[in-house]
């Protein structure tokens, strides 16, 4: 068995883009399509969540207990964000659905992303190809807005993020 290095932020992002497809099949090579991300780092950051328990070793269905564990407890403590500078991007964590439905605020999160439409203060990425492939998949979109929210948000929001990543998991 290979060595567990770690995990990467980017491993978030494909587990989350894995969940986003549902049930529908899917291969590496159209995960690196989507996410802008090589075939091989595909592929390591797999073997990296099977090692970590967040994948079954068929490499084909998540653990979703598992990962939803890890992003709340895990994901706030091992990439933390804090707000940044007021920048042109791509709504994030509450300000993103499906949560900006729910909670009004004055302050808008964004990803940096000089295609965007929105402007608020930045929230960088767990990889930087996110706001683009955010905006051709509306289900990873909500399921990567939602672990910013644990990322940056205060425990109300964290409490409402918990229970969407719940139903958009399971």
């Amino acid at each position: 068995m290979k060595k567990h290095s770690g995990m990467r932020p980017h491993d978030i992002v494909i587990l989350l883009k894995i969940a986003a497809k549902q049930d529908r099949s899917w291969y590496m090579k159209d995960l690196s399509y989507e996410l802008g991300i090589s075939g091989s780092e595909i592929s390591e950051s797999i073997n990296r969540s099977v090692i970590a328990g967040l994948i079954f070793p068929d490499k084909k269905r998540l653990m979703k207990t598992a990962i939803l564990d890890f992003l709340q407890y895990g994901l706030p403590h091992v990439y933390p964000q804090q707000p940044g500078a007021l920048v042109r991007g791509v709504a994030t964590a509450h300000s993103a659905p499906p949560l900006n439905e729910v909670i009004e605020s004055q302050e808008a999160y964004v990803w940096p992303y000089g295609k965007g439409d929105l402007r608020g203060q930045s929230i960088e990425p767990l990889h930087p190809n996110v706001p683009e492939a955010c905006l051709k998949d509306k289900k990873f979109y909500e399921l990567m807005s939602l672990c910013d929210v644990l990322r940056v948000g205060r425990a109300r929001e964290k409490n409402l993020a918990i229970v969407e990543l719940e139903n958009g998991l399971c």
